[in-house]
């Protein structure tokens, strides 16, 4: 890995509570390389730089990290092309996880990361999340859901419950703007998980602002 891109990632890392090691840096520029490689083939995301994508995705996924110390078993929901289930899974290998995308490409890469990666305990869904089969295949199973960029509240937290145990965590990753989704939080009496936190903060070493939705389900 170059030298600029190394000291991004560690130094953003840190940021987040997170030391990288040689072997994460590694299996870092690995998948770097690779989705560059397949990007050139077939549209998995629209950020072509690799300083973007170490900022953008990378570190967008590591921003997490701090939030799931009581999670085993992570669901991500509508992962694209692995993000931010991967770069979490890379940097705590014991995390047991599972990626759902509709998009047959994006699981395609997904799985060649994996095997790539030598990643154990991952599971690949192509599919849609609201299918009743695999609703209730994955129903209750897992202790933390999480999704960058499946859908709005309305839809993400009902669905989300479903899928988690009791006391699980769901965390909705969003960009800076709210104004569209808060509403919906005070609209309804009883929402299926109960808002916890609303952490905002900017991405290492720019300006571009993220906020995260941390809810539980009691």
């Amino acid at each position: 890995m170059e030298k600029e891109n190394k000291d991004l990632l560690s130094e953003g890392a840190k940021l987040f509570e997170i030391d990288l090691n040689e072997k994460i840096l590694e299996a870092l520029d690995l998948y770097l390389r690779e989705l560059l490689k397949w990007n050139q083939k077939m549209n998995l995301t629209a950020i072509r730089s690799e300083r973007e994508i170490i900022r953008k995705h990378f570190l967008d996924s590591l921003s997490v990290y701090p939030h799931l110390p009581e999670v085993s078993n992570l669901l991500d929901i509508g992962s694209g092309a692995g993000f931010p289930g991967i770069p979490l899974k890379i940097v705590r290998p014991s995390l047991k996880l599972t990626l759902i995308d509709s998009v047959q490409k994006k699981t395609d890469f997904q799985r060649h990361i994996i095997r790539t990666l030598g990643l154990e305990g991952c599971q690949v869904i192509h599919g849609r999340i609201q299918d009743k089969e695999i609703l209730e295949r994955l129903k209750g199973q897992y202790d933390g859901v999480i999704s960058r960029a499946f859908s709005k509240l309305s839809i993400f937290l009902p669905i989300g419950s479903l899928l988690l145990k009791q006391g699980g965590k769901l965390i909705a990753m969003k960009g800076r703007r709210l104004d569209d989704e808060l509403p919906y939080l005070s609209s309804i009496e009883t929402l299926p998980c109960r808002l916890e936190k609303i952490i905002r903060f900017s991405l290492p070493f720019s300006s571009i602002r993220r906020t995260l939705l941390i809810f539980r389900k009691e």
